[in-house]
């Protein structure tokens, strides 16, 4: 039987988030301004062009997969990549965190697009927010760090737009954050995993260090409709 993070973006968005699925029984996706993935039922190429039929042109999507697919001849593939995913299976963390932390709101929208342009930690578009748990660190009005959640197979819940800002770099803040959204998330019985890029080998250190494991290598492919 496949497991659920081998699909996770179909698997989430049929439990976790379908609150936010749009599509159809084969194919779904979320919204432009929510966040880039698609989910499919499974990597045919008959559900390729059920997606093609669905949205607009030029639209910009993201396929996450547990092997290497093929795709179809109307879609443009801007980009191939190898992505690393982790599963929380350490200890219950300690409370670390001595700064304040800010339940992020639409008002926060701005800096965390900011942020976000600034470190690149991964799509995050006007409505990621809505994946919702969005929390910062606030210092001197500036927001020097930030992570929620994203895709939610469900019982798994990603923690994701784990990012610090240049100024506030080595003070743990981003550790004490990812260790609050793990007690979390064990507190409402689900399991905490996340993405990384395979070449980001500080976030990866860090991740090892908080509890996680690399559970596989996935295939993520950026696709354009022709």
């Amino acid at each position: 039987m496949q497991h659920l993070l081998d699909n996770p973006i179909w698997n989430a968005l049929i439990s976790g988030n379908n609150n936010l699925a749009q599509g159809n029984s084969q194919v779904k996706y979320y919204a432009e301004n929510v966040a880039p993935f698609v989910g499919f039922e499974d990597y045919s190429t008959a559900n390729f062009n059920i997606l093609h039929d669905l949205v607009p042109d030029q639209r910009v999507l993201a396929v996450v997969s547990a092997e290497e697919i093929t795709i179809p001849d109307n879609w443009k593939v801007l980009n191939n990549m190898k992505i690393l995913q982790l599963v929380f299976d350490g200890p219950l963390p300690q409370v670390s965190l001595n700064q304040e932390l800010v339940s992020l709101t639409d008002q926060h929208i701005p800096a965390m697009l900011a942020l976000t342009q600034m470190t690149n930690p991964g799509p995050f578009s006007e409505r990621t927010i809505d994946f919702g748990n969005y929390k910062g660190i606030v210092i001197n009005n500036e927001l020097a760090t930030m992570a929620g959640y994203r895709t939610q197979p469900s019982p798994y819940i990603e923690i994701s737009a784990v990012c610090t800002h240049p100024n506030h770099l080595g003070k743990g803040y981003a550790g004490a954050l990812i260790n609050y959204h793990i007690r979390q998330i064990i507190a409402a019985s689900g399991v905490p995993y996340l993405h990384s890029r395979i070449d980001n080998a500080n976030a990866i250190r860090l991740y090892q260090k908080l509890g996680f494991s690399i559970r596989k290598e996935m295939t993520f492919n950026i696709i354009q409709k022709n």
